[in-house]
């Protein structure tokens, strides 16, 4: 059969593909497409999508064994998953099945596949994100080309792969990776809808974002209303048809995110793991309440502190309101050319005006756009937890209107008034580079004088009359270094260091970060990571990063908020508690001395968890050390329930539990006294030890 306008994209040209069971014959016609791709296409674009996809994937997995176990969170979960097939249905954060993540667990399916596959290391754990990286820029790269140039196309893909905080979390393991590319393959099936008028592809749209929600929940939600708002307004076909349609895409996003849910939700709690992040062990209420609705109104029961505060207020997660993006860390993660998307996304549509209401070049523009406007909100208002990396949701967006928009300026550029705009817009985003790198005083002082000196120049070449291909390619090259040199400056700084803990962001560190100097992130030598090539059960490098570079401080350091009853870190954290002496803190884990390590692996086997420990990432720690469960108390916060004092005696009672290591996390924003309790009651009646300058207590004596 020969392929229908319909069903291939826009400029290819039709290939004829065997319908019998020849499959050479498919493989032959296969290949012709991918060394040809479009029929209108020039000879050097597949090479420069493939040099483009190239760097981009060294850009991602260049060094990734620096950051250790990255985030060793989710590190642990996966290990976990490894292990057992019960923990990686659940997405729980210990082979034995105590508590899962306070997150859904498809983020944590790949790693730990990719992990049952090649063996527990950094690299296993951290290059499909790195590959996500690469699939992402390569859906934005075949949204845009749709209908637009390969050039654009190619512009678009650049302008996501060195966006900072891309660079950050498609090397990182945090679910945003996933995140990302399910909210991108969803756009581009709505595109794809939106040409052909055929329901299936918006029903794929629907899957990808129901899978979005199995990854970060109501997050993947915020694309839902621009989504069915542009599929509404420029689809091919009748009224009744699109919203039949999007009844059915609706259905596709209730089925491929609510079979997990329904499980989870239909067994009984006894038999599952307890869901972390809640209060009353239920998902639904993780996902309305903590990681819901919690995040816009800053009601996080259990959570670690109070949110922004209102839209002049400030908090532990900075002012909210409309100026968030663009202020202390934040700003260079992701809003280098956000000032500039937004006038592009206006005058694009200026432009487009008058175009016919299926045109797909404007509803291509309004997919990005929109998604740039409602994310964009939505972070900038939240009053919850709010964290710079965050803003990687932000990244295709950004890449697709800078790219489109970008193109019809040049178009129109024999228009006086297109020339001035693009004049200024160039030069303010130039001064907008200078100001994001003033804050990083000691990097590089001499590229912010570069960046500003090439912005004139280029602002000065846009404002020209087009004369001669020569000065045409000349105000193109200089106005792309303008614009994208100092975010790629920052995506190269962010790629040669190491990023662990809970918190991190791209590039140097800033002056004014949220909680303080530098922020939370974890900078620095991969803390709790395992040495390159090597399975978990040595000594592991690093430690814990230095607080004044944006590193995570150890417990009772002078880095962050102080804690009650402490002198650093952050509120919550274990600080003048009952025992004391953890390896990890609330939102980092530090290394384990391979004494300890030694100490819990030994008899092992003859126990549900080798140890537990107050908070996932202090518990992590030790899992990750010995490949062996480690209960995590409280989970992330220490402030769910799980396991009650209760509950914890009848382990203990069982012999299920080897060791106590000591340490505890305060109630947290409302959330359960349970692990103060535990801790309490283990040093009344058990006897403490010192390993490797960490206390604890043997509950088997």
């Amino acid at each position: 059969m020969t392929i229908t306008t319909q069903d291939r994209p826009a400029g290819y040209a039709p290939v004829d593909i065997p319908t019998t069971t020849q499959s050479g014959g498919r493989m032959r016609a296969a290949g012709r497409w991918l060394i040809r791709g479009r029929a209108d296409s020039a000879a050097w674009e597949r090479p420069a999508l493939i040099g483009l996809l190239g760097l981009t994937a060294l850009l991602y997995i260049w060094d990734l064994a620096a950051s250790g176990w990255a985030n060793s969170f989710y590190s642990a979960a996966v290990q976990a998953g490894s292990v057992n097939w019960e923990a990686f249905f659940y997405g729980s954060s210990d082979a034995a099945n105590s508590i899962t993540v306070d997150k859904p667990p498809a983020s944590l399916w790949i790693m730990a596949l990719s992990v049952r596959l090649f063996g527990l290391s950094s690299w296993s754990i951290l290059v499909p994100e790195a590959l996500m990286g690469v699939a992402t820029v390569w859906l934005v790269y075949c949204t845009v080309r749709r209908h637009f140039s390969a050039r654009t196309a190619l512009l678009a893909g650049g302008v996501l792969a060195i966006t900072p905080v891309a660079a950050l979390m498609f090397r990182f393991n945090n679910p945003d990776a996933l995140l990302v590319l399910l909210l991108t393959a969803a756009t581009y099936f709505t595109l794809r809808g939106i040409e052909s008028g055929r329901m299936r592809w918006v029903l794929l749209a629907g899957a990808a974002v129901g899978f979005g929600f199995l990854t970060k929940q109501l997050q993947a939600f915020l694309i839902l209303p621009v989504l069915a708002g542009v599929y509404l307004t420029a689809a091919p076909i009748s009224w009744k048809k699109r919203f039949g349609h999007l009844f059915a895409a609706l259905g596709a996003v209730v089925v491929s995110a609510g079979w997990w849910v329904a499980i989870v939700e239909l067994v009984p709690a006894s038999l599952r793991p307890y869901i972390g992040g809640s209060q009353t062990n239920s998902f639904l209420e993780l996902t309305f309440g903590y990681n819901g609705l919690g995040r816009l109104t800053g009601n996080e029961t259990g959570s670690v502190t109070g949110g922004g505060g209102g839209a002049t207020g400030g908090g532990m997660w900075g002012a909210t309101g409309i100026l968030r993006l663009f202020e202390n860390e934040v700003g260079g993660q992701i809003a280098w050319l956000l000032p500039a998307a937004l006038v592009l996304l206006a005058v694009g549509l200026v432009l487009g005006r008058t175009a016919r209401r299926t045109d797909a070049r404007r509803a291509t523009l309004l997919l990005f756009g929109g998604w740039l406007v409602v994310t964009a909100l939505a972070f900038s208002f939240m009053a919850g937890i709010f964290h710079a990396y965050y803003t990687v949701a932000l990244a295709p967006a950004i890449a697709g209107v800078v790219a489109i928009g970008g193109a019809a300026v040049w178009t129109a550029r024999e228009k006086l008034w297109v020339r001035i705009l693009a004049a200024v817009t160039m030069l303010g985003t130039a001064v907008w580079a200078y100001v994001v790198l003033d804050r990083a005083t000691d990097w590089l002082p001499w590229l912010k004088f570069v960046v500003l000196i090439v912005g004139i120049v280029a602002a000065v070449l846009l404002v020209l009359p087009p004369r001669g291909r020569m000065l045409a390619g000349a105000t193109i090259a200089v106005a792309l270094v303008g614009s994208l040199l100092a975010p790629a400056a920052y995506s190269l700084e962010t790629v040669t260091t190491g990023h662990s803990g809970s918190i991190v962001t791209a590039g140097p560190t800033v002056a004014g970060g949220m909680g303080g100097g530098g922020g939370f992130g974890g900078r620095g030598g991969g803390q709790g990571g395992p040495p390159q090539g090597t399975a978990p059960g040595g000594t592991a490098p690093g430690g814990t990063a230095p607080g004044g570079t944006g590193g995570q401080t150890a417990p009772g350091g002078t880095g962050g908020q102080a804690a009650p009853g402490g002198t650093g870190g952050t509120a919550g954290q274990m600080g003048g508690a009952p025992g004391g002496g953890g390896a990890g803190n609330l939102l980092g884990s530090s290394s384990v001395s391979s004494s300890l390590s030694t100490l819990l692996k030994a008899n092992a086997s003859e126990y549900s968890w080798v140890a537990a420990a107050i908070g996932s990432n202090s518990a992590a720690s030790y899992q990750l050390a010995t490949g062996e469960a480690v209960m995590p108390i409280g989970g992330f916060n220490g402030s769910d329930p799980s396991p009650t004092l209760a509950q914890f005696k009848a382990y203990v009672s069982a012999g299920k539990i080897h060791y106590f290591i000591g340490g505890s996390v305060g109630q947290a924003n409302g959330g359960s006294s349970a692990s103060s309790d535990i801790a309490s009651w283990v040093e009344a009646n058990f006897t403490a030890q010192t390993v490797g300058g960490v206390t604890l207590y043997d509950l088997t004596k």
